[in-house]
């Protein structure tokens, strides 16, 4: 275990907590050293293997992030907002990685999230996938290179469990667009359309979300113009795509200076 990175998941008992588990687990570069659940969960004091339904991991469940945040060298979290930026104070003093794929963050959630990072290494994204990313990159480079003629609209679709909208990797989409046409996003974000609502604004980047059934996730970055369309899509059929990039970035962190990175840093897309 000399050379093996320490990983603790925060919310193991989620759908993505329990992913991160069983990625962490087939790593030969990690190992699993501390899980945590919210306060009065059911899982609580039990072992994390016996709790999912399989064999023992010898990981006793935590309700005490501290407990686990302490002895760990990366903290993996797809929790909530508010436990979220709790946890970004321990590790900042912990001086431990703080992968976050929590989504929902306000601006003022990433304001005290940066300022965490002066002191602890931070890597968060809405999305942890290499295609998405990449996406990213590429809805930036198109909309630098095309003009406002081209309307932006961002559709995404997700599980009918997800409770906030738009998705956290719509609204990354959505500052790669924002970002090729040199404005800022709060400035021309078009969402929640219902009823009479006017002409569409020239230069607005509009967001749809659709919930309904398994759907693990799918984007869609729509460029529409008069008389043509272009359509960059991204879509995931399995979430074990975003347990591997937030492993990948735990590891990558590891060496890192203070700082508040992202899923381009860790790509080398930066």
């Amino acid at each position: 275990m000399a050379d093996s990175v320490g990983i603790a998941v925060m919310g193991a008992s989620g759908r993505m907590g329990q992913m991160l588990v069983d990625t962490i687990a087939a790593s030969d570069k990690a190992h699993l050293m501390g899980a945590t659940e919210r306060p009065g969960h059911a899982w609580i004091g039990r072992d994390l293997g016996e709790a999912m339904g399989r064999a023992a991991l010898g990981v006793i469940v935590q309700q005490d992030p501290l407990e686990v945040i302490v002895k760990a060298q990366a903290v993996i979290d797809f929790t909530t907002p508010a436990a979220t930026l709790a946890h970004a104070q321990l590790t900042a003093q912990a001086r431990c990685v703080h992968v976050i794929g929590t989504t929902g963050l306000s601006a003022g959630d990433i304001t005290a999230l940066d300022a965490a990072a002066r002191h602890g290494v931070i890597v968060r994204a809405g999305n942890m996938s290499l295609g998405v990313n990449l996406l990213a990159r590429l809805t930036q480079q198109v909309a630098r290179a095309l003009d406002a003629d081209f309307d932006i609209e961002i559709v995404e679709a997700h599980h009918r469990h997800k409770v906030d909208a738009p998705s956290g990797t719509a609204l990354m989409l959505g500052e790669a667009a924002a970002k090729g046409r040199g404005v800022a996003l709060s400035d021309v974000t078009d969402s929640g359309r219902d009823g009479i609502t006017g002409e569409r604004r020239r230069g607005d980047i509009g967001f749809s979300a659709i919930r309904g059934g398994d759907i693990v996730g799918e984007h869609d970055v729509i460029f529409a113009a008069a008389g043509e369309r272009i359509i960059l899509r991204h879509v995931a059929t399995d979430r074990a795509i975003f347990a591997r990039g937030a492993l990948k970035a735990a590891l990558w962190g590891q060496d890192k200076a203070p700082g508040h990175y992202d899923m381009m840093d860790v790509l080398g897309l930066a």
